[in-house]
């Protein structure tokens, strides 16, 4: 049985189609003007999806970046530090050697003494060294001083205890360290004979006018104790390094699948619009041919 298509059928079907052509044209012309390829996830839920993920990744990576710089910043300055208290510990092994000097009067060993005594003073500061306010060498108490100038009745020690890690998680589950174990660099072997404390030996013997030389043991498995431990750090630094790079790599990587998935292709959507609006104008005009003349037609 055939159906009696009637004028308000005929009507009724041109302005739906001419709503969904025009639907069509408003949704090509969003994507031109915006650049995406969708306004709203109703328009695509698995590209909304999928931008999702992306944005939660590079957040993620962004964050993991932040880490890496920190640790970065962390282990450059303890290194520096390091460099500097090394430094500082070949000046007394020179002055060490200089005191067994026979010629070497009981005055100028005091005059070492002096000096010394500075280099003990500025051991002192390298050892409080700061990163944005907080002391690299104190473990997880980083807001206290490790080294006290008033400990040891006046002569000043490290006092710190401290030896548990900074870790910075720079990739999901993988974790580095940004600080060193000063225990192993100021208070080695052990408190009671630390570096400031065979420093403190030292001072006795120059102040009362006799050589030292018998210390030049003791300075020397410091030095080589701090070079042990700026080659840890140099092995970390590297790693941070390699991290970092790796993170650079996989921030483009992600931008460029976001890219992709969300990003409209102008020139697609250009001649996709064009197409649109020659379909559009096509049924307007088979619209007009649609609707039945008026009594006013007739009367022209």
């Amino acid at each position: 049985m055939s159906v009696r298509v009637t004028q308000n059928m005929l009507n009724n079907n041109m302005l739906r189609n001419l709503h969904k052509s025009m639907g069509n044209m408003d949704n090509l012309q969003q994507q031109l003007s915006s650049g995406k390829k969708i306004s709203k996830p109703s328009d695509d839920p698995v590209v909304a999806a999928r931008g999702m993920f992306y944005r939660s990744s590079l957040m993620e990576n962004d964050q993991y970046k932040r880490n890496v710089d920190e640790a970065q910043s962390w282990m450059d300055m303890t290194d520096s530090t390091m460099d500097e208290v090394g430094n500082v510990i070949k000046r007394i092994k020179e002055l060490l050697v200089y005191s067994g000097d026979g010629a070497v009067s009981a005055q100028d060993l005091k005059t070492m003494g002096s000096e010394i005594q500075e280099l003990k003073n500025h051991l002192g500061t390298l050892a409080n060294q700061q990163v944005n306010g907080k002391y690299i060498f104190s473990g997880t108490d980083t807001n206290k001083a490790p080294y006290d100038p008033t400990a040891n009745n006046g002569k000043g020690d490290f006092v710190s205890t401290n030896s548990s890690p900074i870790n910075l998680e720079v990739s999901q589950g993988i974790f580095v360290t940004s600080n060193v174990n000063a225990q192993n660099i100021f208070n080695y072997p052990d408190n009671n004979n630390n570096m400031f404390k065979v420093i403190d030996n030292i001072l006795n013997e120059l102040n009362s006018g006799r050589t030292a030389t018998q210390f030049q043991i003791q300075i020397d498995q410091q030095y080589n104790q701090l070079l042990a431990q700026r080659s840890a750090l140099g092995a970390s630094v590297n790693r941070v390094e390699l991290i970092a790079d790796r993170l650079d790599t996989q921030e483009v990587s992600i931008s460029d699948l976001m890219s992709k998935n969300e990003d409209a292709d102008m020139a697609k959507v250009m001649t996709n619009l064009k197409e649109q609006e020659s379909v559009h104008n096509a049924a307007l005009g088979a619209g007009a041919r649609i609707i039945q003349p008026t009594l006013l037609d007739f009367l022209r």
